[in-house]
């Protein structure tokens, strides 16, 4: 039996045989992953104490484009190099004087409300490698996973709005989105289908005449004498994640206004059209009505961006819907009051080699790349950091992903100095290593 990423771990003196239903309706608590003397041991840890943080955001929307996108094509065109760099586009100008990609025509008249960091840069040229980078913050290890950066979230934020803390849309697309070395119970939680389908459902969604109550508060009964026994003992991080978990699971298959948050078909129809009717479009407005409704941290995927050939055809299919989605949700948080506290954030593994190759395409190139952001308490029309003339290495004040990470904490009012336990390990750091980039700070 396939389960739910929330589900996975040694649980089976709690539940035995439960199916993917049943992860809502027992709870996800169920999910910690975590014997009884494991918790007690993580309880006993005494952890130094650090600075916290007051949030300027209470939500982040991640926005992936796996594959690696070209930074030339995109966020840093370079409109004077010979066309072997330039590439196969003519870059437009802003509305603050900066250049973007042909592509990014409606992006480049919102570009007073985005910061672009055009100086990331990291040695991995491997896609799992990257995606790692940019998931975590931290370069990958053969000795330990990494958590990502809506797990972070989930153990430190927990749930709101009976709502799960973390959620991907649509699904799970690398294992560096997941939990890694914390309990899969601060994994995401993922739709199962995509929301641009024409009957898009939400898996795991139950109406109150499917619920199984009495099964419930057998479950629930079950962990209550857990609960109890941590509750004679000083505070505990597993019990709190228990807590919470428990909260969500059971308020989104209890609560009207939980489900509701999925519900796509209760956008105004003009508003979806202006979106877009297609994956970008539909994924884009899920996630505004994810974070609107309470969830801390959507992460959306979109496209495919890895340009080895004819980067110039892959672009016209892919980027169009890009641009009018990403700049119809900027403007949609600013309508509704909600980019000063929303976070967007749109990443890559890499970017592509600022030469283009002889198939008219562009292959892996970590040494410098672009991100985007916006909202959540970023400066707005600035742009961080450049690449040199050609765009192959940073020129001016490199960004690492440890920067990155530590920057997107910072501004939903985490300390990335704080350190985790896990289990069988020492201590780690949430961000080892790395600054906050009080540059792109408001």
């Amino acid at each position: 039996m396939k389960m739910h990423p929330l589900c996975q771990g040694n649980h089976s003196n709690l539940v035995v045989g439960q199916s993917r239903r049943d992860f809502l309706q027992i709870g996800a608590i169920a999910g910690l992953g975590l014997s009884l003397p494991e918790m007690m041991r993580l309880q006993a840890i005494e952890m130094p104490k650090v600075e916290s943080f007051k949030p300027i955001a209470d939500s982040v929307i991640h926005i992936y484009l796996p594959g690696g996108m070209a930074q030339h094509e995109s966020w840093d065109p370079k409109p004077f190099a010979s066309p072997d760099y330039r590439g196969p586009y003519s870059p437009i100008k802003g509305v603050t004087g900066e250049y973007v990609g042909e592509k990014f025509q409606n992006i480049s008249k919102i570009l007073d409300k985005i910061t672009i960091i055009r100086s990331m840069t990291h040695g991995e040229a491997a896609h799992e490698r990257g995606t790692h980078n940019m998931f975590t913050g931290y370069r990958p290890s053969p000795a330990i996973k990494f958590p990502s950066f809506g797990s972070i979230v989930s153990h430190e934020q927990g749930s709101r709005n009976n709502l799960p803390p973390y959620v991907v849309v649509p699904n799970v697309s690398a294992p560096e989105q997941q939990s890694g070395y914390m309990s899969s119970a601060y994994g995401p939680f993922a739709l199962g289908s995509d929301p641009a389908d024409k009957n898009f459902t939400v898996r795991d969604l139950l109406a109150p005449k499917d619920i199984d109550l009495k099964r419930f508060d057998r479950r629930r009964s079950l962990l209550g004498a857990v609960d109890e026994h941590f509750r004679t003992i000083e505070k505990s991080d597993a019990l709190s994640a228990m807590d919470s978990f428990y909260q969500a699971a059971y308020g989104l298959i209890s609560s009207q206004k939980a489900r509701e948050a999925f519900n796509l078909n209760a956008e105004p129809d003009k508003l979806r059209d202006e979106y877009g009717r297609n994956t970008a479009g539909q994924r884009f407005l899920l996630a505004r009505r994810l974070v609107e409704a309470g969830v801390r941290m959507v992460s959306v995927t979109y496209g495919g961006w890895d340009h080895h050939s004819n980067i110039k055809s892959a672009f016209d299919g892919q980027a169009p819907n890009f641009d009018v989605a990403f700049s119809r949700l900027i403007k949609d948080l600013e309508d509704r009051g909600m980019l000063d506290r929303t976070l967007v954030m749109v990443s890559s593994e890499f970017g592509r080699t600022p030469k283009i190759n002889g198939t008219n395409g562009r292959d892996h190139w970590p040494r410098v790349f672009s991100v985007a952001l916006a909202g959540g308490g970023i400066k707005r029309g600035h742009v961080y950091g450049s690449s040199d003339a050609l765009g192959g290495e940073p020129d001016t004040n490199p960004v690492g992903p440890e920067d990155l990470a530590k920057t997107m904490y910072r501004l939903i009012g985490i300390n990335a100095e704080k350190r985790i336990v896990a289990d069988g390990v020492r201590p780690i750091d949430i961000v080892n290593g790395g600054r906050i980039l009080n540059e792109v700070i408001a």
